[in-house]
């Protein structure tokens, strides 16, 4: 099989009978562990970034019930997808798990360049992207972001080839709110749209079986800000770009505990016309939300958590880390991603797998809780 079944992965969480039942989650399409491994890691020009690799780690979480992959091509500038692609090759190669039961993600939408750096980018963007036909340079925002189909299809050919896969499960237009400011919203709006019909042209194609948007900001703004994104819209223009049977399915937003806005802040409109929460329009588009950025990139942790913040999550066993994606995963969330290169820290971050996610009415007493969150 070439993508992620509803039949393999619920064969995969069979393995993990000990493991609390809240811990998968079903998206409609298949099973999700509620913690995923994300392969994203800030201030991409230091070296150091490039003797670490993510392989172990990817081999490590998927031994241990983790069957959520996520990460884009620009990450490390191509580097992610590789290591990803070299441990996926071994799991496969030796039986340790199967590609129907894991659910692989990337993002199209950033420049990626290459590892080694090239020595001028401006140059390597005009010889990679411009010469070769795949955008104009009208099309590239800010020497960094492009949405035209030409260069969208290249991204996702690449990531294959790097991921050593021939199928994504989700291909997500990375942050497209990027553009905003820079290009009329009418003209990013139009680019939207035609990504859309080009992942829909993919999907027929089976290179992605779905595809969504991943924003930073973007679906979390108020209405009026200049960067902010519309779900309500985003689902009206895949209709028109795939008709109702559209395969339009998933978001991935920031979710944590000093950034809880997704769950708590009213700015979307829902199929009603009415406000609602991310997580809530989300829902009522049948959209699935993946957590991003659930430890605000080691953010979180300049002093020790509470202990009536542990009480509250059940996490007063565990550490800080753990605390915080007990946090991550719940509401409606599908699965909180976290990054992490050591195998240890991996095995430490999943004994959150023993215990049931936390309740509504617990998060709503830690929104309550002004110093906790």
């Amino acid at each position: 099989m070439k993508y992620a079944t509803k039949e393999g992965t619920f064969a995969y969480l069979k393995q993990f009978s000990d493991y609390s039942r809240s811990f998968y989650r079903y998206t409609g399409d298949f099973f999700v562990s509620s913690l995923g491994l994300g392969t994203f890691r800030k201030e991409p020009y230091r070296e150091e970034n490039y003797v670490i690799s993510y392989k172990e780690a990817v081999k490590t979480s998927i031994e241990n019930g983790v069957n959520v992959i996520d990460t884009a091509i620009n990450y490390r500038y191509q580097v992610s997808e590789r290591e990803i692609g070299e441990a996926l090759e071994e799991l496969f190669r030796y039986g340790v798990a199967k590609r129907e039961a894991l659910v692989v993600a990337s993002k199209a939408g950033f420049i990626p360049l290459s590892f080694p750096f090239p020595e001028n980018p401006y140059t390597w963007i005009e010889e990679n992207v411009v010469e070769k036909g795949l955008a104009t340079k009208e099309e590239v925002v800010i020497d960094q972001h492009c949405m035209s189909p030409g260069f969208l299809r290249w991204s996702v050919e690449k990531s294959l080839e790097n991921l050593k896969l021939e199928t994504l499960d989700i291909l997500y237009l990375h942050n497209p709110e990027t553009q905003l400011g820079y290009v009329d919203r009418s003209v990013v709006m139009a680019r939207i749209k035609e990504a859309f019909r080009l992942f829909e042209a993919l999907v027929e194609e089976g290179k992605i079986r779905s595809y969504g948007i991943a924003s930073w900001n973007g679906f979390l703004y108020e209405e009026e800000h200049a960067e902010y994104l519309s779900l309500s819209e985003m689902i009206q223009i895949a209709v028109e770009a795939g008709g109702t049977s559209h395969h339009f399915r998933y978001i991935q937003s920031p979710f944590n505990l000093a950034k809880p806005h997704a769950y708590s802040y009213s700015n979307q409109k829902g199929p009603d016309g009415r406000y609602y929460t991310l997580m809530q329009a989300a829902q009522g588009y049948g959209l699935g939300l993946f957590a991003s950025s659930s430890l605000l990139q080691m953010n979180l942790f300049k002093g020790k958590f509470s202990e009536e913040l542990r009480e509250v999550l059940h996490t007063q066993e565990l550490t800080d880390v753990a605390t915080a994606l007990q946090f991550a995963r719940s509401g409606s969330v599908l699965s909180a991603l976290f990054g992490s290169i050591n195998p240890h820290h991996i095995r430490e971050n999943l004994m959150v797998a023993y215990l049931q996610e936390a309740k509504p009415d617990e998060i709503m007493r830690l929104m309550e809780m002004k110093h906790a969150l």
